[in-house]
């Protein structure tokens, strides 16, 4: 990391020119999650919440987040996404319940797509909140953090 990539030769602020670089096949996949109460539970998973079905639009938000990506990050490429798929899973811990939110984004492009990935986790949570909070205002967003990549010049990256 003896070359910063993102200042230009006055210690300025630059977006990275990836016009030299190899497209390829590159995908990631990000991790988020919200705890909530049992109320909201039944209520999103008896699609009962007054706002509507709540992993749907949670799900629809993602999608949007992953293609806003650069309009949101500065330093961002616009870049063509080629897929977004959104997973939520349950899991029950003492009284509450959490959603787990993973997401992948894939592209064929030059330059990864784990901003993307990352952006539409948090928005997924975020959203989620946003259709609950009238019921309980202690709904705790959880770690978000990138589990996997492919491609690139990089190579591939796993959390264990």
């Amino acid at each position: 990391m003896s070359e910063f990539t993102h200042f230009n030769n006055q210690g300025r602020a630059k977006m990275v020119d990836i016009t030299d670089k190899q497209e390829s096949h590159r995908s990631a996949t990000a991790h988020s999650s919200i705890t909530v109460n049992k109320s909201i539970y039944q209520g999103i998973t008896s699609n009962q919440m007054k706002k509507g079905d709540v992993l749907a639009v949670a799900q629809v938000a993602g999608i949007m987040a992953a293609k806003q990506t650069s309009t949101l990050i500065p330093m961002c490429h616009p870049i063509p996404i080629s897929g977004v798929d959104i997973q939520f899973e349950w899991l029950q811990l003492k009284e509450d319940h959490q959603l787990q939110i993973d997401v992948t984004v894939k592209t064929k492009g030059s330059t990864g797509v784990e901003m993307e990935a990352l952006s539409a986790a948090s928005v997924c949570a975020l959203t989620v909140y946003d259709m609950c909070k009238a019921l309980d205002k202690g709904m705790v967003i959880g770690q978000t953090y990138l589990s996997h990549k492919s491609g690139g010049k990089n190579g591939d990256f796993s959390r264990t």
